[in-house]
């Protein structure tokens, strides 16, 4: 027995007034999208089964919804966000502020860090405040072209940093290890650094402003997981941090990262999401990531708020 099945658009039609919000969410308003969702091409043996069971039924919905359950096309509604994104650090294009040091009269300080850090480099633990990471710094001068900082959260070394200039003085090379408090993951990496100014008469080497051209790190840093699933954004990664947020601008948590507390996330269009880290209520950054056509590169862009930096980077997908 053969049964005429409704035309495509009628079903798209009849399925956005009985149930706008599966229509718009899987179509975008666009009638293509959305049959190519239910996979409505006729003919179709299964929905003409269908049709049959219900009784030649006029009521669309139901036949929508069965059909949707019926067929392996939901596989072709995925996002083009879904999958692992790994992002490379060679596109990376810095637009931030120089970083300033000042290692003078036994004093290490870093104006430019936010909170700025003004401790004795002596080699011992001082307590900071101010920062959701790190609850004390400590600093010391292993020769005349290099110093090491430690940071330290409730007892326990989370990053190290040695900084050492080069013979000219115009290049400084910074060795790094982090460790993720929550989920103990390691990030190692180097950053280089080229001077813009000079430090004081007197004052260390590594004293003066330093403009980052250069950053590489260990993998783990650069690999991010989404997945889109009936209006929810999932954000997984290597390190620890992970969110569940609805795509509306609707505040979540956020984990894995003492210094963002709540997220919001936004679809911008089928291709774009822009994503609200907050701090306390605070916004600290703003990131509007762009999958480009073909599905296989996103352009990642990223304000700091707290810095007044933008960058950016590409992503490819795994």
């Amino acid at each position: 027995m053969s049964v005429a099945f409704p035309p495509c658009n009628a079903i798209y039609i009849e399925t956005r007034r009985v149930e706008p919000n599966f229509a718009s969410e899987y179509s975008q308003g666009d009638p293509r999208m959305f049959q190519a969702f239910v996979g409505c091409l006729e003919p179709l043996p299964a929905f003409d089964k269908i049709l049959v069971r219900l009784g030649m039924t006029k009521n669309i919905r139901p036949v929508v919804l069965l059909a949707v359950l019926a067929t392996p096309a939901l596989a072709m509604a995925q996002s083009v966000f879904n999958g692992t994104w790994k992002m490379d650090v060679k596109t990376a294009k810095f637009d931030s502020k120089p970083q300033v040091l000042l290692v003078q009269n036994g004093t290490y300080e870093c104006k430019s860090c936010n909170p700025p850090t003004r401790i004795k480099a002596d080699g011992m633990d001082h307590a900071v405040d101010g920062n959701p990471y790190v609850d004390a710094f400590n600093a010391k001068v292993l020769d005349s072209r290099t110093i090491l900082v430690a940071a330290k959260k409730n007892g326990k070394t989370i990053g190290t940093a040695k900084d050492h200039v080069s013979a000219d003085g115009k290049t400084m090379i910074v060795d790094f290890t982090t460790t993720n408090a929550a989920s103990g993951a390691v990030v190692n990496g180097q950053s280089v650094l080229t001077r813009v100014a000079s430090g004081p008469l007197g004052s260390h080497v590594v004293s003066g402003s330093w403009q980052i051209v250069k950053d590489n790190v260990s993998e783990n840093d650069l690999i991010t997981t989404y997945r889109v699933n009936g209006g929810e954004l999932t954000m997984t990664s290597p390190t620890g941090q992970s969110y569940k947020a609805r795509l509306n601008g609707t505040e979540a948590a956020y984990h894995g990262d003492p210094g963002t507390t709540s997220v919001s996330v936004k679809k911008i269009d089928a291709n774009t999401i822009e994503e609200t880290d907050l701090r306390n209520g605070k916004v600290i950054s703003i990131t509007r990531m762009t999958v480009l056509p073909g599905g296989k590169t996103m352009k990642i862009a990223s304000d700091d708020k707290l810095r007044g930096e933008h960058d950016e980077i590409m992503a490819a997908k795994q």
